[in-house]
């Protein structure tokens, strides 16, 4: 995921400050890594700086002073070019299910024990979910769909995993 992109299409509505975009942005990609406070002002600097963001105003409100970010037309091209790139299938495997089965394998502890443990781990999350979706808002539910797949095709990997494990670790021992 792009922050500044996400930055982007959160000022598409209107010019907003960064306290403000690191809450909506919590907010609207529920089940996302919230942001810190200093990743959303470090990304409009870069925006800023890149000409695809400008400071709008700046407002003092009884607090502390805030600056108040509003796209570009640069900006909006950007981010509509964003939009249309297809997001890649993943090149490699990058999963630490993934890894950990393997390297408990190469340790010769073996990974069956670990795997239904990790399964149990992964129908529990399913379940909280599940019940999350019952209600939740549109955006929540869309996350917990998405969460939901993810998990899903982890178990059918889990399930494969079991069934070859003895030949993975006859190739190892190989």
């Amino acid at each position: 995921m792009s922050t500044g992109h996400v930055l982007l299409g959160l000022l598409v509505e209107r010019p907003k400050h960064g306290y403000e975009l690191k809450k909506e942005h919590d907010h609207r990609l529920p089940g996302s890594r919230p942001l810190a406070y200093g990743q959303v002002y470090a990304t409009l600097q870069r925006l800023e700086r890149d000409g695809w963001a400008e400071v709008a105003e700046t407002l003092q409100e009884g607090g502390p002073e805030r600056t108040v970010y509003a796209i570009t037309d640069e900006g909006k091209a950007e981010l509509d070019g964003w939009l249309e790139r297809l997001e890649p299938p993943a090149p490699h495997v990058a999963s630490p299910l993934f890894a950990r089965v393997v390297v408990a394998t190469l340790a010769g502890g073996g990974a069956d024990g670990y795997l239904l443990r990790q399964r149990a781990a992964h129908l529990a999350r399913m379940r909280e979910l599940t019940l999350q979706k019952a209600d939740g808002t549109p955006a929540q539910v869309l996350a917990a769909d998405y969460a939901l797949q993810h998990l899903d095709a982890d178990l059918r990997w889990i399930e494969t995993a079991i069934a070859r494990l003895a030949d993975l670790k006859e190739e190892i021992d190989a």
